[in-house]
């Protein structure tokens, strides 16, 4: 599938946050340099559990503080709620080519939104020594995207060369 055309900026903002909400994210980005971000961010999230610009902040957060399990967390959430956007509510294991074209007539950047938050959950866990876990998800993102346009197979074959499995590419040169 391929995933390489879509608008920026239709990515996660499809429902904007209430303007509350939005004061929020923008007092967490000035509090940011200050390490008092994180109370506007989570009051932001109690106001809109369901908004992904929300995830998204959150997500950014805790991944530049380096709390990966925090940030594993918030992605975890984001790949249900955009999963659900575009009106799927399987567990990310089920998902098929055919259950993603389905959902990309109903909204191509939610299934982009998804298999990025699919990878990013991935990546995570390597970062977290969680490697067959991580490779799990990545393996599923590169099954979905059979062009590998998110550029899940770096990330791949990183992880394999920690595992020690060489890739088929790395048993050709030997």
């Amino acid at each position: 599938m391929d995933l390489h055309d879509f608008d920026v900026n239709d990515l996660y903002f499809e429902s904007p946050p209430e303007p509350r909400v939005l004061a929020l994210l923008e007092q967490a980005a000035e509090a940011y340099g200050e390490g008092e971000a994180e109370p506007y961010l989570q009051e932001a999230h109690a106001l809109a559990p369901d908004n992904l610009m929300v995830h998204v902040a959150l997500y950014r957060f805790y991944y530049y503080q380096h709390r990966y399990a925090d940030a594993l967390s918030v992605a975890e959430c984001a790949i249900a709620l955009s999963g659900r956007l575009f009106g799927y509510r399987g567990h990310w294991r089920q998902m098929t080519l055919e259950i993603l074209a389905h959902g990309m007539v109903q909204s191509f950047s939610m299934v982009r939104f998804y298999l990025l938050a699919l990878k990013g959950a991935g990546y995570l866990q390597l970062r977290l020594g969680e490697i067959e876990a991580g490779v799990e998800r990545l393996e599923k993102v590169r099954q979905l995207d059979t062009a590998d346009r998110l550029n899940v197979s770096m990330l791949l074959e990183v992880a394999y060369n920690h595992m020690g499995i060489y890739t088929l590419k790395q048993r050709m040169t030997a």
